[in-house]
């Protein structure tokens, strides 16, 4: 099976997941040591805004509605991402993004 690396940011902590999986799948991954808060897991609260610091194009694309969402939070620009709303398919590098 094919894997992918997740790496957090600042703390470096790496977390390899299957192709195809939904970043919501690291709150078992992590075993604890949580770097994304999930809230709703449904791109309703805004609780997992991530930033995208490299591999963008690894989590698919942003559906008009996750973009309309992250901006009305304040949110702009392509490399903000709802976790929730994320599939992994190659290896990517995030941080919690700071309100």
């Amino acid at each position: 099976m094919q894997t992918f690396k997740l790496t957090f940011m600042p703390q470096r902590r790496e977390v390899f997941l299957p192709v195809d999986s939904s970043l919501v799948e690291l709150e078992f991954e992590l075993h604890g040591h949580e770097a994304i808060a999930f809230g709703c897991r449904s791109g309703a609260c805004g609780a997992c805004v991530i930033e995208v610091l490299s591999g963008d194009d690894a989590l698919g694309s942003r559906g008009a509605a996750e973009e309309a969402f992250l901006i009305n939070l304040g949110f702009s620009g392509e490399h903000f991402r709802l976790a929730c709303q994320c599939r992994i398919s190659g290896d990517v590098t995030v941080s919690a993004a700071k309100r």
